[in-house]
């Protein structure tokens, strides 16, 4: 384990009503989209954090709970500690067109894995989903980088009206009569009843797709246990699992574990 390392807050940007980005005085050379680092917060907490962007090191966040609404306290120049980088990250695939679909705050990481893949001439879409426009984070940073953009929001004020899993059914329609022939591998963050229902169309049509999950984590390299799912620990394993790997798991879309270690239903 390594000790973290204590830096200060370099900007803090409102990315919508409910998710911030914080970016610190540090960098991590070497990373992979998709990993995370531990962020502590001194006299509160632990609390593992996907990478947006390495240099600076940039964190987006959701304000979901006692953890994040201390951290959404914080102003530039306050410091806090980190720690990693961690986990198994995104594998962008050369030979074939890159879907990238998140939910949320999932919007972090594959805005890192966007960048990669513009880097290394991957042809990408990205496809963004929220309850409204108002919560679709990252429009303008996606924008920024040229690549294709789809939108959805479930009340219809911005793109298509409905699930973002729903739309890029579409979009695989469009682009090849047949999707079974797979027109695209799919990389995907965001809640878990949208990875499962990504997971599904991966399975029905032989769609390469590599989902990034979240479940509880203390140590944040293998020691508690307590980010299990069946036999995997989300921390080691993952948090990015390729889409084979989760077929027949009975946690999956169903159970994650407590602070305690209880197994809980998903909400």
């Amino acid at each position: 384990m390594t000790l973290p390392q204590t830096v200060r807050i370099l900007d803090i940007r409102d990315e919508t009503r409910s998710i911030r980005t914080f970016v610190l005085d540090a960098e991590i050379p070497r990373v992979e989209p998709g990993q995370f680092v531990m962020l502590w917060l001194p006299g509160v907490d632990e609390k593992p954090m996907s990478i947006a962007c390495p240099a600076p090191l940039t964190l987006t966040v959701a304000r979901v709970g006692s953890f994040t609404t201390a951290l959404y306290g914080r102003k530039v120049g306050d410091r806090l500690g980190w720690r990693g980088p961690y986990g198994r990250g995104f594998s962008l695939r050369q030979d074939q067109p890159a879907l990238l679909v998140s939910g949320g705050s999932g919007v972090g990481p594959l805005y890192f894995l966007a960048t990669r893949a513009v880097e290394r001439h991957v042809p990408t879409t990205v496809a963004l989903g929220a309850r409204t426009a108002l919560d679709l984070p990252y429009v303008e940073q996606f924008r920024a980088l040229g690549v294709d953009l789809l939108l959805a929001t479930d009340d219809g004020s911005l793109g298509h009206r409905g699930y973002v899993v729903d739309a890029i059914s579409h979009l695989g329609k469009s682009a090849n009569q047949q999707i079974g022939k797979s027109p695209f591998a799919i990389y995907a963050c965001g809640p878990e009843p949208m990875l499962v229902a990504i997971h599904r169309l991966c399975c029905e049509h032989a769609i390469p797709g590599q989902l990034s999950l979240e479940r509880y984590m203390k140590c944040g390299f293998g020691i508690c246990g307590q980010c299990a799912l069946d036999g995997y620990l989300v921390c080691q394993d993952g948090p990015v699992f390729d889409a084979e790997q989760l077929d027949g798991l009975r946690d999956f879309g169903y159970a994650h574990r407590s602070a305690t270690g209880r197994r809980l239903p998903l909400r």
